[in-house]
């Protein structure tokens, strides 16, 4: 009985296909062995040597996983600590205080004052990081000194820094806090007792600078409003007069230059 074409072409179409699948098999299978062969010689264990050996992981391996948990958790710390030991806490709470003050809500917007802040406080530190570069960071690449060390000297200079700008009523509550002995000079006090009072002391002094530039502003807003009260418009919020004119106030009086100097100087 003859089978018809179009089916028998289909039966070696799919004779061919597991040919094919077979013969790919095998050659992977082949290359499997070739692949893995070196590596069974090599951990082949030497005769006489136990065969049933435990897998053991290294020992060190928990130190190497804790060690990048911890540097991976410095590193996202580190900025905040580093701007939190800078002049950029009292720059950043002055620019606030002026925005609200200013009443615009989101003009400079927050990028900007960041960026300014910042270069503000690489202004005031660069001789303190150039201080720090010279007794620390050089010879730590010369190999003359351990790390901790370097960690050491370099803390100094931030802690002189640190501690002309912290006010002593902040020094004594911390060292309070801390129940440890009042030292005979600020300088003996730990890191960890200046580094919150000078944070303290710049928050007090950028508070104090916030409120004596909101003072003009305000007294615009009183004029602004006691006016327009008076001459009984009720429809127009004050907020809408008064904003331009303290704005127009601000930049006849070139405030920008004002604000940004008298900050300078505050650290001069």
């Amino acid at each position: 009985m003859r089978m018809p074409r179009q089916q028998s072409n289909s039966t070696l179409a799919n004779i061919n296909i597991g040919v094919i699948a077979a013969r790919s098999s095998a050659f992977t299978f082949a290359l499997c062995c070739a692949l893995a062969w070196p590596a069974a010689v090599q951990a082949r264990p030497a005769a006489g040597a136990a065969q049933n050996l435990p897998l053991k992981l290294p020992a060190s391996t928990d130190t190497t996983t804790w060690t990048i948990v911890l540097v991976l958790t410095l590193l996202t710390i580190l900025p905040a600590l580093l701007l939190s030991m800078t002049p950029f806490v009292r720059i950043i709470i002055v620019f606030h205080f002026l925005r609200q003050a200013l009443g615009t809500q989101t003009a400079p917007s927050n990028q900007t004052l960041l960026g300014l802040g910042l270069f503000l406080t690489y202004f005031v530190m660069q001789p303190v990081a150039a201080q720090i570069g010279q007794v620390a960071v050089v010879p730590l690449e010369r190999h003359e000194i351990a790390p901790m060390d370097a960690l050491q000297r370099a803390s100094t200079p931030l802690r002189d820094f640190m501690l002309k700008f912290t006010r002593e009523k902040d020094l004594a509550l911390l060292t309070e806090l801390a129940h440890i002995p009042r030292p005979r000079e600020p300088e003996d006090l730990p890191m960890r007792v200046v580094i919150p009072a000078y944070i303290l002391s710049e928050m007090k002094a950028g508070f104090q600078i916030g409120a004596v530039l909101y003072l003009p502003f305000m007294v615009v807003d009183m004029v602004v409003a006691a006016v327009t009260t008076s001459v009984g418009m009720m429809q127009l919020p004050p907020v809408i007069i008064s904003t331009p004119l303290k704005i127009l106030l601000f930049v006849v009086a070139d405030g920008w230059n004002l604000v940004v100097g008298s900050l300078l100087k505050s650290f001069y």
